[in-house]
């Protein structure tokens, strides 16, 4: 009775639905830390504040390009490699809701920690700028396959 259940209520969605379901999730985290050190921000000194944000959008371009931007390209791979009617839900892997619920538990971690809020700006700027630019191959890649569908459009390799 409970297998029944679960195929009955398991929402399947077309493979597409996947590449914006991940941008909205790393557009909405992306943007929710932004807006937290946007908080933050307005507490500090002026000449501080440039400084932080200059940090912040240094780290971005850095951590985007040497890390972010290939395990974005990955994660399109996944989603092409999967069947064209898949389940909500995997939108992400395994590894990476496991990794989600570091984060989350980080991200506790650091806001209840006597870290002072100055450089939790970097970090949180840093992390937010770099997931808001790396949501958009998602939407990229959604408009690229819906533009040539029904073919399966491979993903350009990083090198």
């Amino acid at each position: 009775m409970l297998e029944m259940f679960k195929r009955k209520c398991k929402p399947i969605v077309h493979y597409h639905a996947l590449f914006i379901l991940a941008g909205l999730m790393w557009t909405g985290v992306g943007v929710m830390l932004l807006w937290r050190a946007g908080i933050w921000l307005r507490a500090i000194e002026q000449p501080l504040t440039w400084i932080l944000v200059a940090l912040g959008v240094v780290l971005t371009v850095l951590f985007y390009r040497f890390m972010f931007r290939k395990t974005v390209h990955k994660n399109i791979r996944r989603l092409r490699s999967l069947p064209e009617r898949v389940c909500l839900l995997a939108f992400n892997s395994t590894k990476g809701y496991i990794m989600i619920l570091f984060m989350i538990a980080l991200g506790i971690t650091l806001r209840r920690s006597s870290i002072p809020r100055a450089y939790l700006v970097v970090v949180y700027s840093a992390m937010g700028g770099t997931l808001l630019v790396s949501s958009f191959h998602f939407y990229h890649h959604f408009w690229q396959v819906r533009r040539e569908s029904p073919e399966r459009v491979p993903v350009e390799e990083e090198g």
